[in-house]
């Protein structure tokens, strides 16, 4: 079965950068209470405000089950306040997309 994949990229003030590790953290815990998610933040060389999150879930029927409990969450509503606060205000966005892991290819 395809791993469930959600891609998010956002830009972030620089000087925001411990504050957007913190939120990150809190919000990795609250979710590791009902979900299993392997996450990978990158940060562009070329321009260090630019992230990518990478979140892996093992489908998107768990995602998505997981997902109704998780907005129900208080702390998880002011920690995504907190985390549009530290986005670059002229463009303020999130986009997010879908992908399915299909196949590892091995190079060997």
């Amino acid at each position: 079965m395809p791993v469930f994949v959600k891609v998010y990229e956002y830009q972030i003030h620089q000087e925001s950068i411990e504050e957007y590790y913190r939120i990150q953290q809190k919000a990795g815990e609250i979710y590791e209470k009902y979900i299993d998610v392997k996450t990978t933040y990158l940060q562009s060389k070329e321009d260090p405000s630019k992230w990518i999150e990478i979140a892996k879930y093992e489908s998107e029927e768990d995602y998505q089950t997981a997902m109704e409990l998780i907005n129900q969450e208080t702390e998880i509503q002011e920690l995504f306040k907190s985390f549009e606060a530290i986005l670059l205000s002229d463009i303020n966005l999130i986009r997010d997309e879908d992908f399915l892991d299909i196949k590892k290819l091995s190079n060997s």
